[in-house]
């Protein structure tokens, strides 16, 4: 059953134009002209319950306005948006007892209070009972390791014990939908995997349903089953991120450990049925099609033309899945 349910989503914003120079400054101070931008041209999806679903696309493509159109806050042109059979920005007071947003580029908490003060200030403001309350918060703190920062004011957090918090702020009323707009941006390695890995488990323990934005690919290949790339304001491929990995990059790549170091014009081309992406040190990075060679091939190969010490199998980086498709997409 869909929960979130979306039908040509137009949204055009104005945005003010006007030549350099001063004479043009004064000139805008009298008559702005503005530039009409298409954020969204007749987007159209849909996300049913308890699934993890990536959006995805390079900047200026309409994420956030999407977001932000589904959360409620934006209010679009025309089209149909519908969340749990509500329409957002008609019943908001509604809509946001079942939904959470996560902005990692904006905060929910107060700059200069001590988080408890900001959890228990959402308290108050979803009406949640001390009982309600105080559970989710615990298993919150206790998850997501926050007890250590709880009096600590905000602006003196890290960003990425921040980032946790913001997810905590999101949950607390227990929403059945989850909406993150790169939520990872700017985190450490470590910070990251926390993130990631609560993340998988809030949707798969509690069954919450989840839209993720990010530029992080890793995020992508780490949480979602499905994506839904937009560019231009439309959405223009959506699937599962095997099959569009498996569409964009058949290949996989083959690493190898030699005996020796050589320069790349001694490996280049001795290995008939891969390509040398590149050599670093002793280590040279090929890319195969597995239905046309298969890797004891390639291996026995190498072998008769190299000393080979370690070998490496895995599918080529996501970003570089992703690079290949924006570029087939012109987007």
């Amino acid at each position: 059953m869909a929960q979130i349910v979306v039908r040509d989503l137009t949204k055009v914003f104005k945005v003010a134009h006007r030549k350099a120079g001063v004479w043009q400054a004064i000139k805008g101070l009298v008559k702005r002209e503005y530039n009409p931008v298409r954020a969204l041209d007749g987007v159209s999806f849909e996300v049913g319950r308890g699934e993890l679903v990536g959006y995805l696309g390079p900047n200026g493509a309409g994420k956030s306005t999407t977001v932000k159109i589904l959360s409620g806050i934006l209010v679009p042109d025309s089209g149909l948006c519908k969340i749990i059979n509500r329409i957002p920005w008609q019943e908001r007071a509604a809509h946001v007892q079942d939904i959470g947003v996560v902005f990692g580029q904006r905060s929910q908490l107060w700059w200069d209070l001590p988080v408890m003060d900001s959890f228990e200030l959402l308290r108050d403001i979803y009406r949640l009972g001390p009982v309600d309350f105080n559970d989710t918060l615990e298993e919150l703190v206790e998850t997501l390791n926050l007890s250590a920062f709880l009096g600590v004011p905000v602006r003196q957090l890290s960003l990425g014990q921040r980032m946790r918090c913001e997810l905590t702020a999101s949950l607390l009323h227990r929403p059945k939908l989850l909406f993150l707009d790169e939520p990872t941006i700017g985190l450490d390695a470590v910070s990251k995997l926390v993130v990631r890995d609560f993340i998988k488990r809030l949707n798969k323990e509690h069954g919450t349903t989840i839209l993720l934005t990010t530029h992080d690919m890793d995020d992508v290949e780490a949480l979602c089953h499905r994506v839904m790339i937009i560019g231009r304001g439309q959405i223009l491929m959506e699937g599962k991120l095997k099959d569009i990995r498996q569409r964009f990059a058949r290949e996989r790549r083959f690493i190898v450990e030699l005996g020796n170091r050589y320069v790349e014009e001694e490996v280049k081309g001795r290995i008939s049925k891969a390509e040398l992406i590149y050599l670093e040190g002793n280590q040279a990075h090929f890319n195969f099609d597995p239905t046309i060679v298969t890797p004891a091939e390639l291996l026995h190969e190498l072998s008769a033309e190299f000393e080979v010490r370690d070998v490496l199998i895995e599918n080529p980086p996501i970003d570089e899945v992703i690079a290949r498709l924006y570029e087939e997409l012109a987007i």
